[in-house]
């Protein structure tokens, strides 16, 4: 359809994607020609307009003769039009289309020439996106131009591109994969433990080159998991064997060569830079051209590094891996026995168990090893989900189990409607009306199951075992042939105990199949009377069998095997420097990774222009006075930073491993846009990771600290004696500057930072008010199952009352302590609850009061035998309603009272009384619930 925009008319639709139409059109003011690209109105989604503002402002940002130009962005109803230069050009998808590209109508030998004359355009203006800090991420032939006329070349759309240099790719359903599915690299999927960089651009155009030679792509199916997997695991057909096979043509050996090696499935294995691809590119045309053939040459000879890179792969790990690749398929074939895997060769059948433990020291490479199951994961289309505790906030429950199925719901959001219809209609059939147990903790399920209601209230034995029970069905929904589960639960060290029980509770669920249970934590920090240890204590007393890797450092061989590959020379050259590096690392991965860029920030690690390799300097090395603890290097590299950069980093490393830009900008005082300038250094330096796309302000919410360790080095950097008035400060503007709904959904984070900072507190009504907002963490966390932490938030909560608060706050203490004295029981700390009882019924103001409080005490000494004096204490709690409870013949006492209550029924049947009004008078109903609470003694004294 033509329609005028603006001052254009369109005149003619060149192209139509499921989200543009592109079209040519006249300016009516000066009759020039233009090129239109619309966004559907069907399509104008947010993140769709998003795009085409971050593509229309890069447009304007950068500056190069090979880049479509931008003339200006106009709006269409309630969506947008980009107006770019129209140079009379035709996309080369649209020319393969035609039979013009390459010229397939000639001789095989001008074709040749002919490709390798476009691919050097092509590299070179790449060469030069990238140089300008920008990586496209969606090279393909459909956003490559060519006006066939005048060969001149330009790439367009950068809708997605990013001016970031590295990013962390989301797990999400491949249908809604940024980029082109066909050509993006392995990394880019999200399913390759990678992050993302230039390099991932030279996959996407060996793939376009591969394309253009062989006139099809080099994996074919309509089925997208199985083209993400393809993509991340199987190797091509070589174009030159293709050719071979359907053309009867020779491609020179060295093209194809060159086509293979920008497709390689790891980065580093890819070029280093446009440049060293265009060298070779134009060795190959200068010998074509001559003689028709190719001789052999030695590939990237003229490659020159963009940046220090490290190979992201995993060293010295091969054993360890296969043992838990070997797990996995265990357990979605349940056929060998995980439990039995050990550093050894014997696999014996039958697996009791799906858990897996990965431990050793922080850095030593635990979540990388895990992380490499991916691609299995994906070969079986399963499902893997992620949480991780935080040193800063143990006292959260479930934070990290938490944190993994909300990663879960994000990526069954992006599955089609049928697929999530599916997801719906099970999850209900499962929890039924026990669903809100799961929306209480996991809110985000709400988007699948819609709004579900309260659950009835339980006991706190019996809300436990709903919830465990609840849960174990809830995960089971994902657990299947089809679609296996991981859940990986990073340092368990830091674990809180409701999340131990959960773990309990799964592990010895036998009829949980298809899941696979991966934990990992620092065995340092772990001793034998740690929660963890005796958590895994008792499951092995319950004949559940763990397995476990242990990972130790990297020995010298495989220092040196990090050497040559980062620096691109043999193992003699780089021993000496592999000892030095051995002697200050001990071997640990991300100490050696992090000694290596201080050395290249130091500028003692060079790259020679001449030599076209990498020098040092060995003795000026051994001669610097580098720190052996890593935290110090890292400290020296954030002090590295724009100090407004090393401020905002300090104050993200209170929030957690995990933060987010509007948090940063509350606790920040600043601006959003301005706080993600201020992030930029960080992020362009690898120390923080973006985990989010682009919002409507063209910043990014979501980020990670690359490592703990780099997070304990940002902490590291404020001063100790200012470390509580900023947790102070931090809880304090939250709680200000959120709603309601935002203090509730964020009520744990927030009195911790109170509560760190509780020192710097002096007012009185303020530590009152900080006294309440325990109160509602510990009767949060209650309710949650989490005892442990309820009772540290109520005896916290306790510590902030004045002296006189039971005769000037008496309401607020007797809850506090009520709630203290119940939460000691559920922990089965039985001393000092009945302390705690004790102090509250000296206190209680009422009759009504101390008689509820004497109901605990019943319930206190039933559960550890003590039935006379369960019943002392329940006589005299009923004196002070005026009930007396006779010492002995309790039998005829019952009797007595069931006769009186059936002839109060007068004939009514009991289940009659199911819609009577519930007791309304306070006293009976108090009443009521202690005599339920002495039936068990009563019955063990009859």
């Amino acid at each position: 359809m033509i329609r005028a925009i603006a001052d254009y008319l369109l005149t003619e639709k060149i192209y139509e994607s499921i989200n543009s139409e592109v079209y040519r059109a006249t300016k009516k003011s000066d009759g020039k020609n233009s090129i239109i690209k619309v966004l559907k109105e069907t399509c104008s989604s947010p993140q769709e307009l998003i795009r085409y503002r971050q593509e229309y402002k890069i447009l304007t940002q950068i500056d190069l003769d090979g880049v479509i130009k931008a003339q200006g962005l106009e709006t269409n109803c309630k969506s947008f039009a980009i107006v770019i230069e129209d140079f009379g050009a035709e996309s080369l998808e649209k020319l393969m289309q035609r039979g013009l590209l390459p010229c397939r109508q000639g001789e095989f030998s001008t074709q040749i020439s002919e490709f390798l004359h476009l691919a050097i355009a092509i590299t070179d203006i790449l060469g030069q996106i990238h140089a300008a800090k920008i990586i496209h991420k969606d090279i393909n032939p459909s956003n490559i131009v060519l006006n066939l006329a005048t060969k001149e070349v330009k790439i367009i759309d950068f809708g997605i591109s990013t001016i970031l240099t590295v990013e962390n790719p989301a797990l999400k359903h491949p249908s809604v994969l940024e980029g082109t599915l066909a050509y993006i690299s392995p990394e880019q999927t999200g399913r390759m433990n990678r992050t993302l960089d230039y390099r991932t651009d030279f996959y996407s155009l060996g793939v376009t080159f591969y394309e253009l030679l062989a006139g099809r792509l080099p994996f074919e199916t309509a089925n997208v998991m199985e083209l993400v997997h393809c993509q991340i695991a199987k190797q091509p057909i070589s174009p030159r064997d293709l050719i071979a096979i359907e053309s009867n043509n020779c491609l020179p050996p060295m093209i194809a060569d060159i086509v293979l090696k920008l497709m390689a499935k790891k980065a580093e294995a890819r070029y280093r830079s446009a440049w060293g691809i265009k060298a070779d590119l134009t060795e190959c045309l200068r010998q074509w051209e001559s003689s028709q053939t190719i001789a052999e040459f030695s590939l990237g000879s003229q490659d020159i590094p963009v940046d220090f890179r490290i190979p992201q792969k995993l060293y010295g790990r091969d054993r360890e891996l296969e043992i838990l690749l070997n797990a996995f398929e265990a357990v979605t074939a349940e056929t060998i026995d995980i439990g039995e895997l050990t550093q050894s060769d014997s696999l014996p059948p039958t697996p009791p168990t799906k858990m897996m433990l990965v431990t050793g020291y922080s850095g030593i490479g635990k979540s990388a090893l895990v992380r490499e199951i991916y691609k299995p994961i994906t070969a079986k289309q399963g499902y893997f989900i992620f949480g991780k505790f935080n040193q800063f906030q143990r006292n959260v429950p479930y934070s990290a189990i938490v944190f993994a199925f909300q990663g879960l719901v994000k990526q069954l959001l992006t599955e089609n409607s049928s697929q999530l219809q599916d997801w719906r209609q099970q999850l209900l059939d499962i929890l039924g009306k026990n669903a809100g147990v799961i929306v209480d903790v996991i809110p985000e399920i709400e988007l699948i199951i819609g709004k579900q209601p309260s659950v009835a209230p339980l006991g706190a034995a019996e809300s436990q075992n709903r919830f465990n029970l609840v849960f174990r069905n809830f995960i089971s929904v994902f657990c299947d042939r089809q679609h296996p589960l991981v859940i990986f639960l990073d340092d368990l060290q830091w674990v809180d105990s409701a999340t131990l029980k959960l773990i309990e509770s799964i592990a010895t669920d036998n009829a949980l199949k298809y899941l696979f249970l991966i934990g990992s934590y620092r065995h340092n920090e772990v001793s034998s009377t740690h929660p963890l240890q005796t958590t895994l204590t008792e499951l092995e007393q319950q004949e559940v069998v763990i397995s476990r890797i242990v990972l130790e450092p990297l020995n010298l061989d495989y220092i040196s095997q990090i050497l040559t590959e980062t620096l691109y020379c043999d193992r003699s050259t780089v021993k000496p420097l592999a000892e030095l590096v051995m002697q200050k690392t001990g071997g640990n991965p991300f100490f050696v990774n992090q000694f290596l860029k201080t050395l290249y920030l130091e500028g003692l690690l060079e790259f020679n222009l001449e030599s076209l390799s990498w020098q040092w300097d060995f003795a000026q090395i051994e001669a610097m006075d580098i720190t052996n603890n890593v935290v110090e290097l890292v400290i020296d590299e954030v002090k590295r930073l724009p100090e407004p950069t090393q401020e905002i980093m300090s104050l993200a490393s209170c929030l957690g491993a995990f933060f987010d830009l509007d948090t940063l900008s509350i606790v920040g005082t600043e601006f959003p846009s301005t706080i993600f300038d201020r992030l930029l250094p960080a992020v362009h330096s690898g120390l923080i990771l973006p985990l989010s796309e682009l919002d409507t302000e063209l910043s990014i919410q979501d980020y990670k600290f690359n490592h703990d360790r780099i997070q304990q080095a940002a902490y590291a950097t404020i001063e100790d004696s200012q470390k509580a008035e900023l947790h102070y400060q931090i809880g304090r503007l939250l709680l200000d500057n959120l709603t309601e709904r935002e203090i509730t959904d964020r009520l744990f984070a927030i009195v911790d930072h109170l509560n760190l900072g509780q020192d710097a507190i002096s007012d009185s009504a303020e530590r009152l008010e900080v006294a309440r907002l325990n109160l509602k963490a510990s009767r949060k966390a209650k309710q949650a199952t989490a005892y442990a932490a309820a009772l540290e938030y109520a005896t916290t909560g306790i510590s902030y009352l004045p002296s006189a608060s039971w005769s000037e706050n008496y309401a607020i203490a007797f809850d506090l302590y009520r709630e203290q004295s119940e939460l000691e029981y559920l922990n089965g700390n039985y001393e000092r609850s009945e302390s705690s009882i004790r102090l509250l019924l000296d206190k209680a103001n009422s009759p009504l009061a101390k008689a509820d409080i004497y109901s605990s005490l019943i319930l206190l000494y039933t559960i550890i035998g003590k039935y006379a004096e369960s019943l002392e204490e329940g006589r005299k709690a009923l004196q002070l309603l005026d009930i007396d409870l006779p010492h002995s013949q309790l039998s005829e006492a019952l009797v007595s009272e069931v006769a009186a209550a059936r002839q109060n029924l007068d004939g009514r049947e009991i289940a009659t009384l199911v819609n009577a009004p519930e007791m309304s008078l306070a006293d009976k109903r108090a009443a009521v619930k202690i005599l339920i609470n002495l039936l068990t003694p009563a019955y063990f004294l009859d």
